[in-house]
């Protein structure tokens, strides 16, 4: 394990990252989701496409990078941009978990992955809608500890800066970014999801003109059990695009 100084609008970032096949030449950069790390996409893909050099990165405020900014979205990607620069390498396949979607789709490389991408609005359940309604009219009691009640499971044990940038990027609609990306796509997807059902994929696959979409069974976490497939498949449909 590594880590590398990135500073972005004069605050220090210290990212943790490792590397896999380092001495290969073609570069695979791989982002977890919100409230994960580096491990959970290593332990899946660390043993697959032996032909690149594997880049697991922990994005600030996750795993062991740690974070005292509030962020958004873009920012993240800027982060992620000046941290590729630092290691002076340029990938040719991102791939990206839910969160790390939304700033894979960013980045624009040659042959973007897309692992139940966040990015297109899912209604919320009524239960949550009746959450929210409910702390909204506690919170000018003052009564702070229902806080840890009330937020989503996705920050408890967060600080305050970590709060707030989740505030920022839940709600994000990111139809626009990717109607505008001109990577090659692959989208791979759990038919059980339920944090970004598979009906946002097929949203997504809408809006990416040249796009191919994987249903696969399983939920948000479905990848960990078709990593060789999901694999095999990168190395097939992204061997032209990276050349």
């Amino acid at each position: 394990m590594a880590s590398k100084e990135i500073i972005y609008k004069n605050n220090s970032y210290q990212l943790s990252y490792e590397l896999a096949n380092p001495s290969e030449q073609d570069v695979f950069l791989v982002l977890h989701g919100w409230g994960s790390s580096k491990e959970i996409m290593k332990q899946a893909f660390g043993q697959t496409l032996k032909t690149y050099k594997h880049v697991y990165l922990d994005m600030p405020g996750f795993g062991k990078s740690p974070n005292n900014s509030i962020l958004t979205t873009k920012d993240y990607a800027q982060i992620v941009k000046l941290f590729l620069m630092e290691l002076r390498v340029s990938p040719k396949i991102i791939m990206g978990h839910s969160f790390g979607g939304k700033i894979s789709v960013l980045l624009d490389p040659p042959c973007l992955v897309l692992l139940s991408s966040s990015g297109v609005l899912v209604p919320k359940p009524w239960s949550v809608r009746m959450k929210i309604m409910l702390f909204k009219l506690l919170k000018p009691l003052g009564i702070q500890k229902l806080r840890q009640i009330f937020v989503s499971d996705d920050i408890k044990g967060m600080n305050h800066e970590m709060y707030e940038t989740f505030k920022n990027v839940v709600n994000e609609d990111f139809e626009a970014n990717f109607a505008k990306t001109q990577s090659k796509t692959l989208l791979f997807w759990g038919k059980k999801d339920t944090a970004t059902p598979l009906w946002t994929a097929e949203k997504i696959k809408s809006l990416i003109p040249e796009s191919a979409l994987y249903p696969l069974e399983g939920d948000h976490f479905f990848f960990l059990k078709h990593s060789i497939f999901i694999a095999q498949t990168i190395e097939t449909q992204c061997k032209e695009t990276c050349l």
